[in-house]
């Protein structure tokens, strides 16, 4: 199999070329191809394929092997990789994905090549149902959005905010006098992924608010653990943020990975994401 790893802020994937050839067993192939240690390493699997609707079908899973809807670091590098690649020339793309169509508009460099796109990752979604999430676990009602609510998560009160971008985001804050490089995401991470409240698990971000401009962010992926980025979930929680009236309607995510830019254009209810696009190898491997 031919590949090309890729990475959105350090979000990395494993991008196979299927628009004349699908690939067989996709999960398993994800799960392999992700092994830091025996495989490839890396947070996940997109296979771009033919769409009858848009220029592009975007097919992820992610390290588990758990098929995704929507990423929106793998995206951008959905749109680096068929442009540089030659499977199209417009420089302003549909991508179909699981959670709908998304425009991208490609920044070009001088090199020819895509180094980063402008990404309309649509209108957020706040109702619990549509999430999912299970509103009665927060104690509220099913018609009500979850903004600030409090959840008991492994024994600790947390304060959460509730988003979809395409997939399922719980949004918290951590005060300003915590280290959040030293916070421990791997132990809260999963209780917050596989809890009762989130019927499909969830993605969680840990938010630290440096101002109304700039928010420090980590991420625990559901089916991928921590990982460096995350589009999706940066758009969510600029949404969240600014939902709480901690921030304003454009913010930089500052990341492990990279910086975003995410912007809420609030009179059309949609999202802007812009971030890099990153080749870092390609090659073959026996699968």
């Amino acid at each position: 199999m031919k590949f090309t790893k890729m990475h959105g802020a350090g979000n990395d994937y494993i991008y196979v070329d299927c628009t004349e050839k699908d690939l067989k067993n996709p999960s398993e192939t994800a799960v392999k191809v992700s092994d830091r240690h025996f495989g490839i390493g890396s947070d996940g699997l997109i296979l771009i394929k033919p769409s009858k609707k848009a220029d592009f079908f975007m097919d992820m899973y992610n390290a588990d092997g758990s098929q995704g809807k929507m990423c929106g670091n793998g995206i951008r590098c959905v749109g680096k990789y068929v442009y540089d690649n030659g499977l199209t020339d417009k420089k302003t793309l549909k991508i179909d994905t699981l959670s709908g169509v998304k425009t991208l508009k490609l920044k070009v460099g001088d090199d020819g090549k895509v180094a980063a796109a402008v990404v309309d990752m649509g209108a957020p979604v706040l109702t619990p149902s549509q999430i999912p999430v299970n509103a009665a676990a927060f104690g509220a009602a099913e018609s009500e959005n979850i903004i600030s609510e409090p959840l008991e998560v492994n024994g600790t009160e947390y304060k959460v905010t509730c988003v979809s971008m395409g997939n399922p985001h719980a949004i918290v804050y951590l005060d300003r006098e915590t280290d959040i490089k030293k916070f421990d995401i791997e132990k809260v991470g999963p209780y917050f992924e596989k809890h009762p409240a989130f019927p499909e698990q969830t993605n969680t971000e840990f938010i630290q608010v440096t101002d109304r401009k700039n928010l420090n962010m980590r991420v625990w992926e559901r089916g991928s653990g921590e990982t460096l980025a995350c589009g999706t979930g940066a758009c969510a929680a600029l949404v969240a943020t600014v939902l709480n009236g901690m921030c304003d309607d454009e913010a930089v995510l500052h990341l492990l990975g990279g910086d975003l830019k995410i912007r809420w254009d609030r009179e059309n209810n949609t999202v802007f994401m812009e971030g890099p696009a990153v080749t870092v190898c390609t090659g073959k491997i026996k699968i």
